[in-house]
């Protein structure tokens, strides 16, 4: 006690130990792997969400094609140029029909879809997944190599 009858206490110290911030950035960290890991997995959806879009899109394409001609076209142009799924009428007044504006790439890689069509009679148009576990996938085609999985669209 002091003179006037009050007792000065010890200041107390405030802050964090060492050991509560090791322990909160310890679970910062295991958090924002989780989050990573299924970051990565919902971008791998998305695009393999787009690849069969664009399949799909190509077999409606085809398929008014076949319907105007009789037979699918044998090859199909580069994919992202110009307009590539087109007939011109070789009798007066030569219009020109367009089935696709632009023959799409894949989303990762820019690299054109698999188009087979031999004798234009069938086709099949393929595209490799990037998440294994697709339930769309084709599991007896082995067209695409490890860690992806082979997405097949043929001519109904």
């Amino acid at each position: 006690m002091n003179k006037k009858g009050f007792t000065f206490l010890k200041k107390r110290q405030t802050g964090f130990t060492l050991i509560e911030l090791l322990v909160a950035i310890s679970i910062i960290a295991v958090l924002t792997t989780l989050l990573m890991v299924n970051f990565i997995g919902v971008r791998q959806r998305g695009r393999d969400g787009q690849r069969k879009s664009n399949l799909y899109q190509l077999q409606s394409a085809l398929e008014l094609y076949r319907t105007d001609h009789g037979v699918y076209p044998t090859t199909l142009a580069a994919c992202g140029t110009g307009v590539s799924l087109n007939y011109t009428d070789p009798a007066p007044p030569n219009t020109v029909t367009v089935y696709m504006q632009n023959i799409p790439c894949d989303p990762l890689s820019g690299s054109p879809f698999q188009y087979v069509s031999a004798d234009g009679t069938s086709y099949s148009l393929i595209a490799c997944l990037e998440n294994q576990q697709d339930a769309d996938k084709d599991a007896t085609d082995t067209t695409c190599s490890s860690p992806y999985v082979t997405f097949k669209v043929v001519n109904p």
